[in-house]
């Protein structure tokens, strides 16, 4: 397989503490430039106890200064939480900073619970604005300003591409009608990929920012020197995953949070890891170069739900030497 392979950090907040998290992010990035890996995103989450990502462009600013050629991006920044004069801001600043080397991923849902939306004085209604917000964000980077007078700086004429992120048949066809690439959040909400894609190439309108559809597809990835290693670091993260989906702060025995991967809301967590590549590398391989065909995907875009930033690490390291990938 020749496709391009990306990274999405998921910033897991560690034993060590939110600060290991960060440093392991810029460790992360640095050897994600040599070992070919296209672009690192960011997720921006509120009130996690568990991801340190939620200032998402300071942490891309804090990883940007830390590597030199491997693009960064918010992979995605939620964009009914903002607006969009701020956000065009932010990621023109961004993009001045390091020219060529940021990406802009923009999701409508709210990333938080209600009580975080209510933190965050945003509006419950505001994620019916997302097609128009997402306009008024193109055309301040594009420097054709929608509001009379009003201009981002940084931001203006930067042209920052946008990509539409989702994981149902909306974004699809919003980003076929924009004519902007589409990423598809496989590696969590796998339910309607291959109609999501399918409605999108179908539907897709050529722009000024793209000439063809774009697809980038999400998959989980935990790869390890013996599959024995693989899956055991695979059941930890699920038991980590359905103990944070139920327990309100509680902690599980490994016991309790099998039983709990067998409830109802433990299946949440098993559909999450639908698509999952889980093994040695050439087992991860195999994987993925059946997956991109499943997805019809021009780029994927691996997350890795492991903890232990070693582990996390290498597991980066093995799948890029799988694949055969080499810095540009």
């Amino acid at each position: 397989m020749t496709l391009p392979i990306s990274i999405l950090d998921l910033a897991h907040i560690g034993q060590d503490g939110i600060a290991a998290t960060f440093s392991a992010s810029v460790e992360l990035a640095q050897k994600a430039e040599g070992w070919g890996y296209k672009r690192i995103w960011y997720a921006e989450h509120h009130n996690m106890p568990s991801i340190a990502s939620s200032a998402t462009s300071v942490l891309i600013a804090h990883v940007a200064a830390n590597t030199t050629s491997i693009r960064l991006g918010a992979g995605g920044i939620m964009l009914p939480n903002h607006s969009p004069l701020q956000i065009a801001e932010q990621f023109g600043t961004l993009e001045t900073l390091h020219p060529g080397r940021i990406d802009l991923g923009l999701g409508r849902a709210p990333g938080s619970d209600q009580n975080t939306m209510r933190a965050l004085r945003r509006d419950p209604m505001a994620a019916d604005t997302f097609p128009a917000d997402v306009q008024e964000l193109q055309a301040y980077f594009q420097g054709q300003t929608r509001i009379s007078g009003v201009n981002a700086y940084p931001g203006k004429d930067t042209h920052v591409p946008l990509y539409i992120l989702g994981s149902s048949l909306f974004g699809a066809r919003l980003a076929a009608a924009l004519g902007l690439p589409y990423s598809f959040a496989s590696h969590f909400a796998p339910q309607a990929l291959e109609d999501a894609v399918r409605i999108y190439r179908r539907e897709f309108k050529p722009s000024d920012a793209l000439a063809e559809p774009y697809v980038i597809a999400g998959v989980n990835a935990i790869v390890a020197d013996t599959q024995e290693e693989a899956d055991a670091l695979a059941l930890k993260a699920r038991r980590r995953m359905v103990g944070a989906l139920v327990s309100g702060g509680r902690t599980f025995t490994d016991p309790e949070a099998d039983m709990l991967l067998e409830s109802p809301a433990g299946q949440q967590v098993v559909n999450m890891f639908r698509y999952a590549a889980i093994g040695t590398p050439s087992v991860a391989r195999a994987y993925l170069d059946e997956f991109a065909v499943k997805a019809d995907a021009d780029e994927l875009i691996v997350a890795s739900q492991v903890t232990d930033k070693t582990a996390w690490i290498r597991s980066f390291e093995l799948l890029a030497q799988a694949m055969e990938m080499q810095a540009s």
